[in-house]
């Protein structure tokens, strides 16, 4: 489906423009009849971002609850959750202070001077206040914040609930279980809504460009390029910290093991889809398997590196592009905010656009400034995904070394597949540490 839907997406990318150029061009400047005809087009990413609020509780709900109720409570993986979690969260702050950075050095929304057709939220314009956002964090009612999408405080319930469960053992399998199934649900549903992303594309695209005419086109370019460059850094970044746990040769040897992966996740806007791939890549790196298993599924939901620079570069983006100015209490709030409601969203094709939509509801900046990323936001997904696996295969390999666990690389373009490591299959090489570890 990933494939196709990109298909599908760039032909309605195409449609979109050759429908807004014939219709910018039809009719003059401010007609009301070519008013009506683009506001009948934004009906369709409309539907599309409704669809999208819909899964935002549920989805994270789901997810967080199972992530953290299987991480167990043996002293081990206390450890290793511990050190891949002060990882994760390190990552984190890197990847969305160096989004908030470069949006506001590039500054490619402004100049764009979009109304909304809502009015803005009073957190937006007003002054930030610790004690404002400390108690929009806690909530008095898990229902409450489901209901209204309040997706900082139904983190704050799942965080408690899969604590909970972890402490109960069997008594919560049952929960834990129907955690899953849910997960499960959302993701189901997910990817039915997202069939529907041609469409919406077709629609912001046409509405925009009828309106605007085919010069925003250009604005879509310097983004996807300058956001481009601020993945190219973060590399950098990532790949510099692990060769700093790693050794230089060492990192050079990851980057050659992780290319299929990693080529997988950016040709299919999805860094889940080379999971199984990265698992097995890790194996011949040396990574063994009891290691892998349990810190890879963790970053798929708590380390989405590129999924977390997006989310800050995007949300800033639209609020330059909206003319709401943003101070820098109110950036750091949108961090912190956005280092919460970023973890637990699994790496499925477009899954920031759920965390993009929650912050700006959140931070009451226009939702249908979503819109504006429709267009490019598939190429700009490949991106991320491709990021996304980086820093997972990054992370794992730092934690393994960390453990002391990294054993010798075997050759990544060997055909048979290997065993883990850590298991008697795999002879005597199981029993040989890397001499640099």
């Amino acid at each position: 489906m990933g494939k196709r839907l990109t298909l599908y997406i760039v032909i309605a990318m195409i449609a979109g423009i050759a429908t807004g150029y014939t219709l910018n061009v039809s009719y003059p400047a401010g007609n009301k009849q070519l008013a009506d005809i683009a506001d009948l087009l934004k009906l369709l990413p409309e539907v599309f971002l409704h669809l999208i609020k819909m899964i935002i509780a549920p989805l994270i709900l789901a997810t967080l609850v199972t992530g953290i109720a299987s991480m167990g409570d043996s002293s081990a993986l206390g450890r290793i959750g511990g050190r891949a979690l002060a990882w994760f969260i390190t990552a984190s702050l890197i990847s969305i202070s160096l989004g908030l950075v470069l949006v506001n050095l590039f500054q490619p929304g402004v100049g764009l001077n979009i109304t909304s057709a809502t009015p803005v939220g009073d957190l937006a314009t007003a002054d930030f206040t610790i004690r404002h956002f400390v108690l929009e964090v806690f909530p008095t009612s898990a229902l409450d914040a489901m209901a209204k999408n309040n997706v900082l405080q139904v983190l704050v319930f799942s965080v408690f609930a899969g604590v909970g469960l972890s402490a109960m053992g069997e008594e919560g399998a049952p929960l834990v279980r129907g955690a899953e199934a849910l997960a499960t649900l959302m993701l189901t549903i997910t990817d039915y809504v997202m069939r529907f992303a041609p469409f919406a594309v077709f629609g912001a695209l046409s509405s925009v460009i009828a309106t605007r005419g085919v010069g925003i086109i250009l604005t879509y370019g310097v983004f996807a390029g300058e956001f481009y460059i601020a993945l190219m850094l973060l590399w950098v970044i990532l790949m510099s910290f692990a060769a700093i746990f790693l050794g230089g040769k060492r990192v050079i040897m990851l980057a050659r093991y992780i290319r299929e992966p990693l080529l997988l996740a950016f040709s299919t806007a999805s860094s889940e889809s080379a999971l199984p791939k990265l698992f097995e890549q890790l194996d011949r790196f040396g990574v063994p398997r009891r290691i892998s298993g349990f810190v890879l599924p963790l970053g798929y939901s708590f380390n989405l590196d590129g999924s977390m620079i997006y989310t800050s570069f995007a949300t800033l983006f639209i609020a330059q592009a909206y003319n709401v100015e943003l101070s820098a209490g109110q950036q750091i709030a949108m961090l912190l905010t956005l280092m919460v409601t970023s973890k637990g969203i699994a790496g499925v094709p477009r899954a920031s656009l759920v965390v993009i939509a929650a912050t700006l509801t959140q931070f009451g900046l226009p939702v249908e400034g979503v819109a504006l990323l429709l267009g490019v936001d598939t190429f700009l997904d490949m991106g991320r995904a491709a990021t996304n696996v980086v820093g997972n295969a990054v992370a794992t390999s730092v934690i393994t070394k960390w453990e002391g666990m990294l054993q010798l690389p075997m050759d990544p373009d060997a055909p048979e597949a290997l065993p883990p490591h850590d298991t008697p299959e795999h002879g005597r090489r199981g029993l040989h540490l890397d001499p640099e570890a």
